[in-house]
């Protein structure tokens, strides 16, 4: 697309044709219709197994395959041969956490802002291996304790885990310079790009990070099929979380011997259409243009912003520069359970939101103080100013009558 238009973009989503609000792209993004297309046409034109077989279906299924991955690495500046395909973020990051090899007094640092899919693995590593995970504080705004780091830092550290933008705040965390940090005392980065990947241009070599992971369904793919970019020169050092057909170099009656590159993670038959609408979405994506994609969103997000920040009695948390965050707003009405507020606006305007902790506990609990979690809204690009009017509205209606 020459230039970003929201009404035809929006003919590719039939899902908010029929007057549905869906502010809840943060926790899946919808998909569209070039992205079913491409899969259907797996289905209907070359359903074969990929890296198989020497038949006509069989290698136009693996051509399309690899044309997946090159795209996706594409859309993050990688090598397609750094691109392992696995489910999701959460496969992403068990992968790292159980194949990097961690050995007992390793220092894993996370943050308190990490999704579940972050943080619990780590601790599973404390657990089950003996590490020693330490916790950065953030503030409500988002803002990361870079002085603890620091501090955690020169007492040394294998990995630094975190993610690139909070789910629950939107806040952009500044990556570059969190790994600069960690590289200059010899830790790895692992980033948690689940919500980042779909919203802003993402550059791994510009960032620096030596992991990162993402989802297809939160950036217009299917579910089912995720993403973890692991620098080249790292591979050799991470063992796969499962081995067996198609990962295999060669095998003997007392020994194996595994591939190098993604095909030494991705035993077994992968998911093959789902991997190739995820090749599509990315190729969408960059059709649109990431910079067209954020600037749009930020428009979005000072709208909604502004909106709840105008409404009585609700309690707006994280930052408020929408050039600071993507388009996440999370927010409480003091009087009224999360869940209930995301009922009242689905049943009065058709309005879908997230309610709950969010998969951060941590950050709810401790950091924000909310026990019952927050309400969240979130925008893509296939969303509008008027639909933003519309949730402000539905919101301030339900304020008023609850109180």
């Amino acid at each position: 697309m020459a230039m970003f238009d929201v009404d035809t973009v929006r003919k590719d989503f039939p899902f908010i044709d029929n007057g549905r609000i869906y502010l809840d792209s943060s926790a899946s993004s919808l998909t569209p219709e070039p992205v079913l297309k491409k899969m259907l046409e797996y289905y209907h034109g070359f359903r074969a197994n990929v890296g198989r077989g020497v038949y006509t279906a069989t290698r136009r299924a693996t051509d399309e395959f690899e044309s997946a991955r090159k795209r996706i690495a594409s859309l993050i500046n990688a090598k397609p041969e750094e691109m392992i395909f696995v489910r999701n973020t959460s496969e992403a990051l068990n992968l790292v956490a159980f194949g990097i090899g961690l050995k007992p007094g390793d220092r894993v640092i996370a943050t308190v802002q990490e999704h579940h899919s972050n943080y619990i693995v780590w601790l599973r590593a404390k657990e089950k291996i003996g590490v020693d995970m330490r916790v950065i504080n953030s503030d409500p705004e988002g803002n990361l304790d870079l002085c603890q780091l620091d501090r955690e830092l020169e007492r040394g550290a294998r990995i630094v885990a975190v993610t690139h933008v909070s789910n629950v705040l939107g806040t952009k965390n500044p990556v570059e310079e969190i790994a600069k940090m960690a590289h200059e005392r010899g830790a790895l980065v692992v980033l948690d790009g689940a919500q980042s990947v779909p919203h802003m241009k993402v550059d791994v070599k510009r960032m620096g990070c030596d992991f990162l992971a993402f989802s297809g369904h939160k950036m217009c793919g299917p579910t089912g099929a995720g993403a973890l970019f692991i620098r080249a020169d790292l591979q050799d050092d991470v063992e796969p979380l499962c081995i067996g057909g198609g990962s295999i170099d060669d095998v003997g009656i007392g020994y194996y011997k595994l591939k190098k590159g993604p095909s030494r993670y991705e035993a077994g038959t992968p998911a093959i259409a789902e991997v190739i609408g995820m090749g599509e979405a990315a190729a969408y994506l960059q059709r649109i243009g990431m910079e067209s994609i954020s600037e749009y969103e930020e428009r979005l997000t000072k709208s909604l912003l502004e909106g709840i920040r105008g409404i009585n009695g609700v309690e707006l948390h994280g930052p408020m520069d929408p050039k600071k965050k993507i388009g996440i707003a999370s927010f409480n009405l003091g009087f009224m359970n999360p869940h209930d507020v995301a009922l009242a606006l689905d049943r009065s305007a058709n309005v879908m939101v997230r309610s709950g902790h969010h998969c951060a506990l941590p950050l709810m609990r401790d950091v924000l103080k909310c026990e019952q979690g927050s309400v969240r809204a979130s925008v893509y690009f296939y969303n509008t100013e008027e639909e933003i009017e519309t949730f402000i509205n539905a919101l301030t209606a339900l304020t008023a009558s609850s109180r």
